[in-house]
C-alpha cells in the first residue's frame, strides 16, 4: 500500500466569480475528519500501514512530525503521511487547532501502532 500516490500534486483548483475552490478526492474510496488539538496536547506518535493520510491545516500553527522531519505547519499547509510513516500533530500554541483529514487506503483504527503515546493508550 506503500505506493499511494501523493496527493498534493493532483489537487484539482478551479476559479469562480466569487473565488475558488479546491477539490482534494473525486470518485474514491476515502475517509474525511475534522481533528482538534486542544493547546498543549499531541496525538501519538504512531503508525499504520494499510492507509496515507493528507492533512489540510486549517488553524495553526500545529507541530507536525513524519518520519525524520518535524516542523510547525501553518493554516494553509498540505502534508502528506506516506502509508508506514511515523507521525504527529501536537500544539504548544494557545488556541486549539485544526487538520482536514482525507484517509486514502482502508481505514481501520486498530490498524494504529503507537509508538509513544502520552495517554498511556
Amino acid at each position: 500500500m506503500s505506493d499511494l500516490p501523493d496527493p498534493r500534486r493532483s489537487i484539482f483548483v478551479s476559479q469562480r466569480p466569487w473565488g475558488r475552490f479546491e477539490q482534494f478526492t473525486s470518485n474514491e474510496p476515502t475517509s474525511v475528519k475534522l481533528v482538534t488539538v486542544e493547546p498543549g496536547h499531541r496525538l501519538s506518535l504512531q503508525t499504520h500501514e494499510h492507509r496515507g493520510e493528507f492533512w489540510q491545516v486549517l488553524d495553526g500553527p500545529l507541530d507536525v512530525t513524519v518520519d525524520d522531519e518535524s516542523w510547525s505547519a501553518q493554516a494553509g499547509e498540505k502534508v502528506w503521511v506516506p502509508p508506514g510513516a511515523v507521525h504527529r500533530l501536537g500544539n504548544s500554541g494557545d488556541a486549539p487547532a485544526r487538520v482536514l483529514e482525507i484517509g486514502y487506503g482502508d481505514f481501520d483504527e486498530a490498524d494504529i501502532v503507537r509508538l509513544d503515546d502520552d495517554y498511556r493508550r
